[in-house]
């Protein structure tokens, strides 16, 4: 059996190996020290569906653009120095109006990552417009999206998991909002985060399709709040089949106690799959939560793992493969 396992992990790191073989690299530097100043120029010049991937070293600074980083460049990695010093920033917001066009949410966005196999470490993506309304720091909508060590700073719709068909994975990252601020259709599992809520209000506006076997999945993460909120949901559905699962995750005490709310529609009780397994903290309620949520057991929470959550059938219709981003957490 040893034998066995130690086969399967050097498989395991050859198949990330071959993707470390093959890729080039650039460098953006806005004093002028890298091959490009901005990362608009850079994301201009990658290739369009590429067989190789793309590293893209980003110097530390303060890197004022709206980003769209375009659905034929795939196979991208963007790392940063650390994400105290590497951030990305823009203000667009709903009402705004640019070149005579008005913002609305899905157009306030600072980054929008509309590829494939893209891979963020140690970048902070933020929306600095303020309380003025839904302000996107982040969306996404591609699929196989890895954020390592990244923050998203904002404050209503701070990160939107755009794609119906997506797939994503964010470890050890920080995320800090007021209104809905993480919400979209997609597959996601945050392991390790740390969440920051800075107003009254509610965390998550899942939009998970009918089919999907998984939404939100918070993992292992850690739940804060501005020292003036005083009552705060774990979420909403945006639309009636939302998925949100909280596992060993730190809640604090303003968490109201029913957790969850019906977005004033008594319906979406039926369709909606909110659950906990094992919330520590002073807002750890399981007895008052409310009677449509679910507390899970040791069997029902054991389905929630990486190789089930992004197996290439989890989704409303099957993806094209099956997706392990743990593999590629290594990667430099």
């Amino acid at each position: 059996m040893k034998r066995i396992f130690l086969i399967l992990i050097t498989l395991l790191a050859i198949a990330c190996e071959s993707i470390e073989e093959k890729h080039n690299v650039i460098v953006v530097d806005k004093n002028g020290n890298g091959d490009y100043t901005t990362l608009s120029e850079a994301f201009l010049d990658l290739p369009n569906n590429p067989d190789k991937w793309t590293t893209i070293k980003v110097k530390p600074g303060i890197y004022r653009e709206k980003l769209v980083l375009d659905v034929f460049k795939n196979k991208v990695k963007i790392i940063g120095e650390k994400p105290e010093n590497t951030i990305i920033v823009w203000n667009d917001h709903t009402g705004k109006v640019v070149k005579g066009d008005t913002i609305n949410t899905f157009t306030s966005y600072t980054f929008s990552i509309r590829s494939n196999d893209v891979i963020l470490k140690n970048i902070t993506i933020q929306n600095d417009a303020g309380q003025v309304g839904q302000a996107v720091a982040c969306e996404t909508r591609g699929d196989r999206i890895l954020f390592d060590n990244c923050r998203f700073i904002g404050d209503q719709d701070t990160f939107f998991t755009g794609a119906e068909r997506g797939r994503l994975y964010l470890k050890n990252c920080y995320i800090e909002g007021t209104t809905d601020y993480i919400f979209g259709p997609s597959i996601a599992l945050f392991d390790d985060c740390l969440i920051h809520s800075k107003r009254n209000s509610y965390i998550t506006a899942a939009s998970t399709q009918e089919r999907s076997k998984f939404g939100y999945v918070f993992r292992n993460c850690k739940f804060t709040v501005s020292s003036d909120v005083t009552k705060l949901y774990l979420g909403r559905p945006w639309r009636s089949f939302a998925q949100t699962v909280f596992i060993n995750c730190e809640l604090p005490a303003v968490i109201v106690p029913e957790g969850w709310h019906n977005w004033r529609s008594p319906e979406r009780e039926k369709t909606t799959y909110y659950a906990e397994y094992h919330s520590s903290g002073e807002g750890a309620n399981p007895d008052a939560r409310v009677a449509w949520s679910h507390q899970l057991t040791d069997e029902e929470v054991a389905r929630y793992t990486i190789k089930n959550i992004f197996a290439a059938k989890t989704g409303i219709e099957p993806f094209k493969e099956d997706w392990n981003p743990e593999c590629l957490l290594d990667n430099k």
